[in-house]
């Protein structure tokens, strides 16, 4: 059994980060990274909409508006320096009826307090940008970009490895035990001891935690994203990205128009429960995911409080024309025949048994680890900050551990 100072479980953005930090903080530090798929990226990274976020919409103050700030300008700053493709190409937040002007006008006090430039716009400056769009007034991020994740991530493995680092795929984590000096973590493809052990699962933090022997007080419940894409001869309706003011009595940004970086332009998404973790198909079902949702009463307080939203989501889902006539407040002139279905994704979403969702990231110390228990997006935006945040805590937290003090 081969003991390392680090382990990392979980192969997406946050975890590769995480490495890749810990390995620049300790370069004589051995670390490995564990990921149960062949392929790194394969979960929420490699489902995301590519959006390098701004930071304008999370309560200021908390980690996902400074990490979100300041992941915004390291990861450009990364894209350059190792020449990954990227856009920024600002966006539009647009309130389309009269009734959504306070909201929008909340939302610039929010971005002033979060330190991030924006610019109020009238309706004619609007269409200026996106002669399509459909408002009453809107607001212009100019720092907000498009990326590849997935490119970043293989860019990622690639430093990692330089500095010496492990990275292996099929690698499932079946069972954390602790030996009295380190965390020994029995997976599909071997044992493996770590004096320190960081989980980065994504979908699967909170068991991962609880394997672990720490109870993370949340339950990750999976929420599918469905997106279309418009068909290449109506891509020009859009220009950048195009956002509707943000509901803040429902947790989801709702839908809208984000053009990628590979040219194509996505419409969405809505917000459903997913039968399972890791389920990208309405037919994907996992009995034992279906059943934890169920039982737990912190999903049912929060369908009661969002009975309504939930109930709209759910049509959308179903029904083609209600998906077109959410984007139709936005620019009018989509039609069903300009859209196809593309890829959907899946949030990790922890949930509180009061209902409440979990609204900032969760980063949970442990005897000998740290549990990243709630990373959903804006993560990949703050990922290199989320992975210097984890790397500077280590030392604080694994004080007995050689190397930390060295």
């Amino acid at each position: 059994m081969q003991t390392f100072d680090f382990a990392v479980i979980g192969g997406g953005i946050v975890g590769l980060s995480s490495a890749l930090a810990l390995g620049r903080r300790f370069p004589s530090a051995s670390i490995v990274l564990l990921e149960k798929e062949q392929s790194l990226a394969a979960h929420q990274t490699g489902h995301n909409s590519g959006v390098i976020h701004s930071g304008i919409y999370y309560k200021p103050g908390s980690m996902k508006a400074r990490l979100a700030r300041d992941g915004n300008r390291a990861m450009v700053e990364f894209c350059i320096e190792h020449g990954i493709p990227h856009d920024i190409c600002g966006k539009i937040i647009v309130a389309t009826s009269e009734s959504e002007l306070p909201r929008l006008a909340n939302l610039h006090e929010r971005a002033v307090q979060n330190d991030v430039g924006v610019e109020k716009l009238s309706p004619e400056q609007v269409r200026e940008i996106e002669p399509h769009v459909s408002c009453v007034g809107g607001l212009r991020v100019p720092s907000t970009g498009i990326v590849s994740y997935t490119a970043v991530c293989l860019k990622f493995n690639e430093l990692i490895q330089e500095q010496g680092g492990e990275v292996r795929t099929g690698c499932r984590a079946e069972k954390i035990t602790d030996d009295g000096s380190a965390k020994v973590i029995t997976t599909s493809g071997g044992e493996v001891r770590a004096r320190f052990l960081i989980n980065c699962g994504g979908l699967h933090s909170d068991r991962i935690a609880r394997m672990s022997g720490v109870d993370p007080k949340a339950k990750i419940v999976p929420f599918r994203g469905e997106y279309y894409e418009l068909v290449p001869e109506r891509r020009q309706l859009v220009k950048h990205l195009i956002y509707p003011v943000p509901d803040p009595a429902f947790p989801f940004l709702g839908v809208h128009f984000t053009r990628m970086i590979d040219g194509s332009v996505h419409a969405g998404p809505n917000a459903v429960l997913s039968f399972k973790r890791e389920g990208y198909r309405k037919q994907d079902i996992n009995i034992r995911d279906l059943a934890e949702v169920l039982a737990f009463k912190g999903f049912w307080k929060l369908a009661r409080k969002h009975a309504r939203s939930g109930w709209d989501e759910i049509v959308r889902s179903f029904s083609k024309a209600a998906f077109v006539r959410s984007l139709q407040q936005l620019i009018p002139e989509v039609r069903a025949e300009d859209l196809v279905p593309t890829h959907a994704g899946v949030r990790a979403q922890a949930l509180l048994d009061d209902g409440r969702l979990v609204d900032d990231f969760l980063i949970i110390p442990d005897h000998r680890a740290l549990h990243v228990c709630n990373a959903p997006s804006p993560a990949a935006t703050a990922s290199i900050e989320i992975g210097h945040a984890i790397a500077a805590q280590v030392p604080e937290i694994a004080h007995s551990v050689a190397f930390a003090a060295a």
